[in-house]
């Protein structure tokens, strides 16, 4: 069962600071064809802003995106993964506390993100070689 460490290893991280304004995330987000930034505040990180934030918090909100910062909408307290986590847990976790997507930390250290798509991806494959593997079983003839 693979690792989301597997996962995050290749990721180049996109981060936002906590005075970043939406405006700047939003393009930033759009430009990386990404749905999810990590928020730090110097080397920790303290939140996430996704686009259901944008949506909910800022547009719901009536908030002008150009001059509301990160740290007004962005989502905390975090939910998690360990680096050691399997993908199914992490489909388990996102699935049991409604999110899309998972900061991956090794001990302290932001390893990663990984969304409910990367996971589908995995989830996909390994299905399929499940499928393979039983249809082999199946034909097997000694």
């Amino acid at each position: 069962m693979k690792l989301v460490r597997e996962i995050v290893v290749a990721q180049d991280t996109v981060t936002v600071d906590t005075t970043t304004t939406v405006t700047a995330a939003a393009r930033l987000m759009s430009e990386r064809h990404i749905g999810a930034v990590p928020v730090l505040d110097g080397d920790r990180v303290v939140g996430i802003f996704s686009e259901r934030d944008a949506l909910t918090r800022v547009i719901g909100g009536g908030l002008d995106p150009a001059t509301t910062t990160i740290s007004q909408v962005m989502s905390s307290p975090l939910i998690v993964a360990d680096i050691g986590d399997t993908y199914e847990a992490c489909l388990n976790r996102m699935t049991d506390e409604h999110v899309r997507h998972l900061i991956v930390l090794d001990g302290e250290r932001m390893a990663g993100v990984v969304s409910m798509r990367d996971l589908m991806e995995v989830d996909l494959v390994e299905k399929v070689q499940t499928i393979a593997l039983l249809h082999e079983y199946i034909h097997y003839a000694p």
